[in-house]
């Protein structure tokens, strides 16, 4: 067995590998004077930068979580790595060829887990890069150059084949010296009846490395009909690989995301090369999951926060593009950066805009066209009938949540002026005190977001406030099945066990409409399980998704409990889910009216002139609300 590395080797290999050079490959430096540079924090969320790097003595500290060390022990953290695998790597950058006390050189097969995952995914992308060149491959060339991507290209983003096969690339790793579980625990494999097998076969294959240039994982595309398996097949979560903390072509994009403070998010891997390709070097790519918070933290420490930071998202115009653009502007606010969303007019992604229109018309339109926060909200307004005063209070009540959460309120104000345009409300100081009204209620009661009765919030009706697990009272204890809360359980049946009945309705629902906090917890939980709308596909994986979202077992407990117990009703049908539907957005507009009025009988005629006509206002709007739902049931909804 190899020994320690020697000491003389272990000075040389940090003195020889600039500490700078590895962080930046992280997160963006900037001269914090006195020789020293400083970026955000990549190991704690911050808004200022208060990680400092001094090249001079080789060492990083940050004054925010107090994280500090040479080199070594930055990339043993960010990269959680031992000590000897950091050195090995570290001596691999530098040229460095290390001794090991008990002698000899460390043998290939002792060598930590994630330099030898690194390294059989290095050479895989070799042999799938020679791969594309043989005459089994003309197909994968062929779907190349119909997208307009030539040789160089794909030697410029080292595009590769894998064969069609059982187990080429297996048995290639193999004959490399990786054994059978490396390849089955990198993802490359998979066991098969006799042993491993490619999991790859017969697709184009792109290479996913992370932002020190690494190859992680892939990205397969699949490029024959009789290949039944998905459009794009990803690499599987891996010790070296989680979809949710990597973006394709960060490693291509990111020193010009830095220094542009600008970043694109396209959707795919030909997205990135046709933006690469036309001149947008900023462009990266999810791979297989949507955008989301681990991907803004790589953004962030890239972009610096600064005041011109830009980032703009290319989702299609169609539904599921709008859908996506709702999801990344509901985390807009971790952004200091500010936030655009560009659609072609003729709703091409850029891949499909470049072959057709050319490189211009690629760079034109991702430059910024329309803040992510208007598109959200004319997504939100333009689902209701704003000719009827039902209409126009539904659609306040959603997008005045949305603007509520915005953090600045200069901004806040200017935004609720523009919201109460795009509503149809003159009115401009009532949508301002509507919205001022809501964040307030939302500082008071702690969480990030707020509304009154309103049911809706940004994306499209998935309600944001955080799920609470039932509380224990000093009052009497909680009856869930009484009366007052029948409805509202009815209504979580249906949407567990029946959602199409109530879907997409249900979806814009908030969890403030429930009056009982377990079920307000139930209620978040479907929401981050991605709505009813999601149990209209597979029912099992939807409850799964809604149980593994609970917070702790008793509300877990009650999901279950509520989707296998049957209904109070004879009939379950549209009309009677109909029925719970109308009655549980009622109660929460009565309660909100009844609200309204008694805080104006206990203010008297201390209210000023301008917050009474606001107040009466909204009890107007909302008294129409209630008698348009009284009148004609769930066509109101």
């Amino acid at each position: 067995m190899a020994g320690r590395i020697n000491d003389d080797d272990v000075k040389a290999v940090r003195d020889a590998v600039p500490i700078d050079s590895v962080v930046s490959e992280y997160l963006q430096l900037r001269n914090a004077g006195g020789g020293n540079l400083k970026g955000l924090c990549p190991f704690h969320d911050e808004k200022s930068p208060s990680f400092q790097v001094s090249p001079g003595k080789g060492l990083f500290h940050c004054f925010g979580c107090q994280e500090g060390g040479d080199t070594i022990a930055f990339v043993m953290k960010i990269d959680h790595l031992s000590f000897s695998e950091t050195v090995e790597r570290l001596a691999a950058k530098a040229g460095i060829t290390l001794r090991y006390e008990e002698g000899g050189y460390n043998p290939s097969h002792q060598r930590g887990e994630r330099i030898r995952l690194i390294e059989a995914h290095q050479a895989a992308a070799d042999f799938y890069v020679r791969a594309l060149e043989s005459p089994e491959a003309e197909i994968g060339r062929k779907f190349l150059a119909e997208r307009g991507f030539d040789q160089d290209a794909a030697t410029h983003f080292r595009v590769g084949y894998s064969p069609a096969g059982w187990d080429h690339l297996t048995r290639y790793l193999r004959g490399k010296g990786f054994s059978d579980k490396e390849l089955i625990t990198s993802g490359l494999s998979q066991d098969g009846r006799r042993g491993p097998i490619d999991r790859f076969r017969g697709r184009l294959m792109w290479p996913i490395s992370d932002t020190a240039g690494e190859i992680v994982g892939f990205g397969a595309r699949k490029l024959r009909d009789d290949d039944n398996g998905p459009k794009y097949l990803n690499t599987p979560e891996t010790p070296i690989y989680k979809k949710s903390q990597v973006l394709y072509g960060i490693d291509l994009a990111k020193k010009d995301i830095a220094k542009a403070s600008r970043a694109v998010v396209v959707e795919g891997y030909t997205d990135v090369m046709a933006c690469h390709l036309a001149g947008v070097t900023t462009a990266i790519a999810t791979c297989g999951t949507a955008f989301g918070n681990d991907h803004i933290k790589i953004l962030r420490r890239l972009l610096m926060d600064n005041g011109s930071a830009r980032v703009i998202f290319t989702f299609d115009g169609d539904s599921a593009g709008q859908k996506a653009a709702l999801r990344a502007f509901e985390d807009d606010q971790k952004f200091a950066a500010e936030t655009y969303i560009a659609i072609a007019s003729d709703n091409m992604d850029p891949c499909d805009l470049r072959l057709a229109k050319g490189d211009d018309a690629v760079r034109d339109l991702v430059e910024p066209r329309t803040p992510l926060f208007e598109f959200a909200l004319r997504q939100i307004v333009g689902r209701y009938d704003l000719e009827t005063p039902a209409g126009r209070a539904s659609a306040l009540d959603e997008a005045a949540a949305v603007v509520a959460k915005i953090k600045t309120s200069s901004v806040q104000r200017e935004v609720a002026v523009q919201l109460a345009g795009f509503v149809g409300i003159l009115d401009q100081e009532f949508v301002v005190h509507r919205v001022a009204q809501l964040a307030r209620w939302a500082r008071d009661r702690g969480d990030k977001g707020g509304r009154g009765p309103g049911p809706q919030d940004r994306r499209g009706g998935t309600p944001q406030q955080p799920a609470q697990a039932p509380a224990a009272s000093s009052g009497p204890a909680l009856n869930l099945r009484s009366p007052a809360h029948r409805t509202e359980r009815e209504l979580l049946k249906l949407a567990l066990q029946k959602p199409a009945l109530v879907s997409p309705a249900f979806d814009a629902y908030g969890a403030d409409e429930f009056t009982a906090p377990p079920y307000a917890a139930v209620r978040q939980c479907i929401a981050e399980a991605g709505g009813a709308e999601r149990g209209l596909g597979d029912n099992r994986e939807y409850l799964v998704a809604v149980m593994d979202a609970a917070p702790n077992n008793t509300v877990r407990s009650l999901v279950t409990e509520l989707a296998v117990e049957v209904f109070m009703g004879r009939t379950i049908d549209e009309t009677y889910a109909g029925m719970q539907l109308v009655h549980v957005r009622l109660r929460a507009v009565d309660r909100r009216i009844n609200e309204v009025q008694g805080s104006l009988a206990r203010l008297g005629s201390n209210v000023a002139p301008d917050d009474l006509a606001a107040a009466q206002n909204e009890v107007w709007v909302l008294q129409q609300y209630a008698q348009s739902l009284r009148a004609k049931g769930a066509d109101a909804l």
